[in-house]
Protein backbone atom coordinates (compact mmCIF):
# COMPACT_ATOMS: atom_id res chain seq x y z
CA UNK A 1 0.00 0.00 0.00
CA UNK A 2 1.33 3.35 -0.83
CA UNK A 3 1.71 6.20 1.66
CA UNK A 4 -0.26 9.22 0.78
CA UNK A 5 0.04 12.12 3.33
CA UNK A 6 -2.68 13.38 4.72
CA UNK A 7 -3.12 17.25 5.02
CA UNK A 8 -5.55 19.29 6.71
CA UNK A 9 -4.84 22.68 5.58
CA UNK A 10 -8.96 22.92 5.13
CA UNK A 11 -9.52 21.91 8.39
CA UNK A 12 -12.86 23.39 10.16
CA UNK A 13 -11.89 25.21 13.13
CA UNK A 14 -12.56 23.18 16.26
CA UNK A 15 -12.97 23.85 19.96
CA UNK A 16 -10.28 22.78 22.03
CA UNK A 17 -13.41 20.16 23.57
CA UNK A 18 -14.37 19.07 19.89
CA UNK A 19 -10.78 17.92 18.67
CA UNK A 20 -10.57 16.85 22.20
CA UNK A 21 -14.02 14.39 21.38
CA UNK A 22 -12.73 14.01 17.60
CA UNK A 23 -9.40 12.86 18.70
CA UNK A 24 -10.51 10.29 21.82
CA UNK A 25 -12.55 8.58 19.11
CA UNK A 26 -10.14 8.27 16.46
CA UNK A 27 -7.94 6.84 18.90
CA UNK A 28 -10.55 3.92 20.06
CA UNK A 29 -11.86 3.58 16.33
CA UNK A 30 -7.95 2.39 15.89
CA UNK A 31 -7.97 0.67 19.15
CA UNK A 32 -10.81 -1.14 18.15
CA UNK A 33 -9.93 -1.97 14.52
CA UNK A 34 -6.04 -3.54 16.20
CA UNK A 35 -8.42 -5.97 18.54
CA UNK A 36 -10.87 -6.99 15.23
CA UNK A 37 -7.80 -8.06 12.91
CA UNK A 38 -4.66 -8.44 15.50
CA UNK A 39 -4.63 -11.94 14.05
CA UNK A 40 -3.84 -10.41 10.37
CA UNK A 41 -1.56 -7.44 11.35
CA UNK A 42 0.36 -10.12 13.80
CA UNK A 43 0.52 -12.59 10.68
CA UNK A 44 1.75 -9.48 8.67
CA UNK A 45 4.29 -8.18 10.86
CA UNK A 46 5.79 -11.45 11.13
CA UNK A 47 5.96 -12.17 7.30
CA UNK A 48 7.62 -8.91 7.02
CA UNK A 49 10.50 -9.44 9.80
CA UNK A 50 10.84 -13.00 7.75
CA UNK A 51 11.32 -11.74 4.15
CA UNK A 52 13.41 -8.75 5.73
CA UNK A 53 17.38 -9.34 5.53
CA UNK A 54 19.20 -8.45 8.67
CA UNK A 55 22.91 -7.34 8.56
CA UNK A 56 25.44 -9.39 10.67
CA UNK A 57 26.78 -7.02 13.14
CA UNK A 58 29.19 -9.47 14.11
CA UNK A 59 30.71 -8.81 10.67
CA UNK A 60 32.21 -5.37 11.38
CA UNK A 61 34.12 -7.13 14.44
CA UNK A 62 35.86 -10.50 12.40
CA UNK A 63 38.86 -9.65 12.65
CA UNK A 64 39.22 -8.53 16.45
CA UNK A 65 41.20 -10.66 18.83
CA UNK A 66 38.93 -12.06 21.60
CA UNK A 67 39.88 -10.67 25.29
CA UNK A 68 41.61 -13.38 27.14
CA UNK A 69 39.17 -14.26 30.86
Amino acid sequence: MEYVPISLATAPNLTDDTAAVVIEFLYELITAMENHYYAQLHQRQQMLEENQQHPDLFDLFEDDELPNF
